[in-house]
């Protein structure tokens, strides 16, 4: 290893790494310019506190390095891990300097540990394996793992499994690029701000989203909506916070952000999640770490059939606030077991569609007294029959239902129907108590290219008419009306915004009477279909003929 390729202007390293103690010069300066681009000097640098702007331009110039040999949706699955460590390592040799700084001669390796959030192995360092000649990926990949394994509690399995050796899926110029883009700026303390990096993060999750089209809403909610779930739930200082379904984690960052821009306590919240997907719930970690966010818990499995967060009876755990956009109508969910499972409130959801099954595990995650839990789900839900009309029912009779929000049609990558917001509470306020609040918040939306975009000022309006809670129709705002159980009641449970108050947007307005007018048609139908069949079997017709049970 070369003492020269080590980062900082000082010398002397810990004996604990086995680094010699020889000057050393910046990580980007080590780096053979001929081969990546590194600068000729420290003026090419980028040295002091730079703009948003600035970062985020950088950072997008680092992804589209890939642009052309990989494919846009995958630019996630490789920048994110390099973004990060290049993010560690810069900022392992800030905190060597400042021991240094501190303690000069006098350093040591006991010492020295104290400064460092993460122990990087010798030889993990940017500078130290980005000036490989040959074999580049693998040593990357080499590097992940040594570092993983060094920060076991914290750390392991947070680069992903991205085949970096594997020159089909990123050939070597392109990782030269990417590096190349990488070296142009430093992501320590003193170059960039958690906050300027967090904002950077999400930008470019923004950014890969909008490359990736409908594969986007596997791991990215519009920051809209995440707005607007947080602001309605209110998580409180020293509350927990839990995702089932967490995505890249932005849930959870934009309840903590909340807080710190309220002027309150963000350090006392805890955040946990749970994501299926292995590299995006590597972001969803990188993401959290990214924004400063220290006590958090990121697990990757199956929420609906192993459920990671368990109390010690057995039972999943319970939590303040659970939130979620979980995926739309998942088709293969493991309803085979869910009839045995104590989740299953009022029955058990349709095997081809797995809506019901997230919200009756996020209720059932609820802390008795303070949980309240907020969850974005496609329109069906509010008037499908069957099974899911059954357990619509029995939330609704339970009186965990608090409100229904209607949101504009075309926010999610993922679909372009109109989606909803459910908000359940398990300690409704009395004024609420066997009373629905139905919003809608459908006219309160920007059009775009691809997708409809809320404004703050849309995401207040409707936030305002949660807390009002009242009947009312606000000129420029949301509509809002508390609904009392009997006339859900009469309506059969139906939960159609558009049943209870009169649609705004007009995108909506058409689906809205539609799907007011389905339900209408198909209850009727399946009146008229019972008394036919009752007619039938009383002639001795035999209804097996018709698909029907004669019992």
């Amino acid at each position: 290893m070369s003492a020269i390729a080590l980062g900082s202007e000082r010398g002397c390293w810990s004996s604990s790494a086995g680094r010699c103690c020889l000057p050393y010069r910046t990580p980007e300066m080590s780096v053979p310019s001929s081969i990546i681009g590194a600068p000729s000097s420290t003026k090419d640098l980028i040295s002091v506190t730079i703009t948003q702007h600035e970062l985020e331009s950088r950072l997008w110039n680092a992804a589209n390095a890939l642009r052309g040999p990989v494919d846009p949706a995958d630019f996630k699955t490789y920048v994110f891990p390099m973004l990060f460590w290049k993010w560690i390592s810069d900022t392992w040799v800030h905190e060597h300097d400042a021991a240094f700084d501190a303690y000069g001669d006098d350093l040591d390796d006991e010492i020295e540990a104290d400064f460092h959030r993460f122990e990087l192995p010798e030889g993990t360092l940017w500078s130290e394996v980005t000036e490989k000649f040959t074999n580049l990926g693998a040593e990357i990949a080499k590097t992940f793992q040594r570092i993983e394994k060094a920060n076991p509690r914290s750390l392991a399995g947070v680069f992903g499994d991205a085949s970096w050796g594997n020159q089909e899926r990123i050939p070597e110029s392109a990782l030269l690029g990417l590096i190349r883009a990488f070296n142009k700026i430093r992501l320590d303390p003193s170059t960039v701000s958690h906050d300027l990096l967090g904002a950077g993060y999400e930008y470019l999750l923004k950014n890969f989203a909008d490359e990736s089209g409908k594969k986007a809403g596997e791991f990215f909610t519009p920051r809209e909506v995440v707005n607007l779930l947080v602001g309605i739930l209110q998580p409180e200082p020293g509350e927990s916070v839990y995702d089932p379904s967490c995505g890249s984690g932005g849930m959870l960052v934009a309840t903590i952000n909340q807080l710190r821009e309220s002027g309150k306590d963000h350090r006392t919240l805890r955040a946990y999640g749970q994501e299926i997907n292995l590299t995006t719930a590597s972001i969803a970690r990188m993401n959290l770490f990214l924004h400063e966010i220290e006590d958090f818990d990121i697990k990757r499995g199956d929420t609906l059939r192993a459920p990671a967060f368990k109390a010690p009876n057995g039972a999943v755990r319970h939590f303040d606030t659970v939130i979620a956009n979980p995926p739309f109508s998942l088709a293969n969910w493991g309803a085979d077991r869910w009839s045995s499972d104590p989740r299953a409130i009022c029955g058990v959801p349709p095997a081809k569609n797995g809506d019901y099954a997230f919200v009756q595990h996020m209720v059932s995650s609820m802390k008795p007294g303070s949980g309240r839990v907020g969850v974005v789900m496609p329109h069906g839900v509010l008037f499908r029959g069957g099974a899911e009309a059954k357990i619509r029912r029995g939330l609704i009779e339970k009186d965990v239902l608090e409100a229904v929000v209607g949101l504009p049609p075309k926010l999610f990558y993922s679909t372009e129907i109109p989606a909803c917001l459910l908000i359940f509470r398990d300690q409704k306020p009395v004024e609420r108590k066997d009373h629905v609040l139905f919003i809608d918040g459908s006219a309160g939306f920007t059009k775009g290219k691809k997708q409809n975009v809320m404004s703050e000022d849309d995401v207040r309006a409707v936030i305002e008419a949660y807390q009002a809670g009242s009947d009312s129709a606000r000129e420029g705002g949301a509509d809002v009306r508390l609904v009392p159980f009997e006339e859900i009641e009469q309506n059969g449970f139906d939960l159609n915004v558009g049943r209870y108050i009169k649609v705004a947007a007009e995108e909506t307005a058409d689906l809205g009477t539609a799907l007011v007018a389905y339900a209408d048609a198909r209850q009727h139908r399946i009146g008229t279909e019972a008394v036919m069949f009752e007619r039938l079997a009383a002639a001795g017709v035999d209804l097996s003929v018709f698909g029907v049970s004669s019992e």
